[in-house]
């Protein structure tokens, strides 16, 4: 069996481990990953969940006493490829042209493997972590976290007791802007606000002519309210603090570009950018709502009585509240929509909590990625997505998104996310697990 320093080899394995959820079943990839570890007897390794298949898995490896515990944080279910066209099968996990294709290489199995690797060649080296390290391998982080990191936080906090920083997802992948190479920490990130819409109207016969006001009429004036809608416009500080040290890294007319965005009255995106990384950027000016899930007849000669739309709704981080964003969605879409919450995450702000967000830890991440890539520069980051990072820092712990991974220019893995032909070069995961490993061995 290869050694788990190697995260190539770590990594297919569990891409072979389908975890698609739902359902999920990631007690296969706990079970894996436990018979892996078996051969040590210096670990505290504890396996819970709310239900037998919905399994987690936490692993103490001690360290030397000369820092605080550190937790590792990654979820090992992954979204599904239902419609998807894949040039490689998604759950073989190919290694074609130096790469690693399949269905969690990036999200997030890639970033488990670069973590236990880490840890592998610490102990292969005969050398502990600077302080103890909590190694987090959760469920359900794709559908709300209810099985994975909100249950652990809630049921089992004593698991974190002590523990004062913790990496995990999201940051860390290089972007490419104006020709320059730059590695994100999420500093802070928005949460999710997850709500079904439900629309109503008269059903019957297909064959006769319907009224206007069916659940599908409805549906079209919903959708057509939510299509490309800019919510109203906030300032937040780890977003200002973004795109000031970005503007600071490029040349001239981006970076006056992207201070104008900094301080526009007009609000108007981001100029001369390509349109995704425009549009990230414009993201983390405000609220945003995507409908992504309909649900309405199974038959063509049936007009459905009811329609339902799921709508994957981010809320910035602080004190922006669930009232707000729907104040703001009730403004689209009127007041008479029934909406059912179905998931919210917590927020997650360094600046609002006593250590500063670029502190001695945040320094050491950022004085890594500086040494393993002196030709990029490290960005302090605001996500539009959420992980599980919201639950663990309601424990009071520090939570950092740094997964470094060096791609070449025009890459595009941080763009392969959810999406078919998911892969990450092997350069880039040995890259990672380097980083990785100096900041194991070296925090504070």
């Amino acid at each position: 069996m290869d050694s788990l320093a190697n995260p190539v080899p770590l990594l297919r394995d569990l891409i072979r481990i389908d975890t698609t959820n739902p359902p999920g079943n990631e007690v296969a990839c706990v079970r894996y990953l436990t018979e892996r570890l078996a051969h040590r007897d210096d670990l505290d390794v504890t396996v819970l969940g709310p239900s037998a298949d919905r399994a987690n898995l936490i692993v103490r490896f001690p360290g030397r006493g000369v820092a605080p515990p550190l937790l590792l944080h990654g979820h090992s279910d992954v979204v599904p490829v239902t419609g998807q066209d894949w040039r490689h099968p998604p759950f073989e996990a190919r290694l074609v042209d130096g790469e690693v294709w399949g269905r969690g290489s990036v999200d997030m199995k890639g970033g488990i493997a670069m973590m236990l690797s880490s840890l592998a060649r610490l102990h292969e080296a005969g050398q502990r972590p600077a302080g103890d390290v909590v190694l987090a391998v959760v469920a359900d982080e794709e559908h709300g976290s209810i099985a994975g990191a909100r249950w652990l936080t809630r049921e089992h906090p004593e698991l974190f007791t002590g523990i004062r920083y913790a990496v995990g997802e999201e940051g860390g992948a290089g972007i490419e802007l104006g020709g320059r190479r730059f590695h994100p920490i999420v500093v802070a990130e928005k949460r999710a606000c997850w709500l079904r819409a439900t629309l109503t109207g008269p059903g019957g016969h297909a064959s006769r002519q319907a009224p206007a006001h069916t659940a599908m009429g409805r549906l079209g004036h919903l959708l057509t309210a939510l299509s490309g809608v800019r919510l109203p416009r906030h300032r937040e500080p780890a977003a200002e603090r973004m795109l000031t040290e970005l503007a600071g890294h490029l040349p001239e007319p981006l970076a006056g570009r992207l201070l104008a965005v900094r301080d526009d009255a007009n609000d108007a995106p981001p100029a001369g950018l390509p349109e995704d990384q425009s549009l990230q950027i414009d993201s983390l000016l405000r609220n945003t709502v995507s409908p992504t899930v309909v649900r309405a007849g199974d038959k063509i000669n049936v007009v459905p009585g009811e329609v339902t739309v799921d709508l994957d709704g981010r809320i910035l981080p602080g004190d922006h509240s669930r009232e707000e964003f729907l104040g703001e969605l009730r403004a689209l879409i009127g007041p008479d929509v029934p909406l059912e919450l179905l998931v919210e995450g917590f927020p997650v702000d360094q600046s609002r909590i006593a250590e500063p967000e670029f502190g001695g830890f945040y320094e050491t991440l950022a004085d890594i990625t500086r040494k393993a890539d002196p030709d990029a520069a490290p960005l302090p980051m605001m996500s539009p997505a959420s992980t599980d990072a919201g639950f663990f820092a309601q424990l009071g712990i520090r939570c950092y998104g740094w997964l470094p991974l060096k791609v070449p220019a025009g890459s595009p893995y941080r763009t392969l996310l959810h999406r078919a032909d998911e892969r990450i070069p092997v350069e880039a995961l040995e890259f990672g697990t380097q980083c990785m490993t100096a900041l194991l061995r070296d925090h504070r």
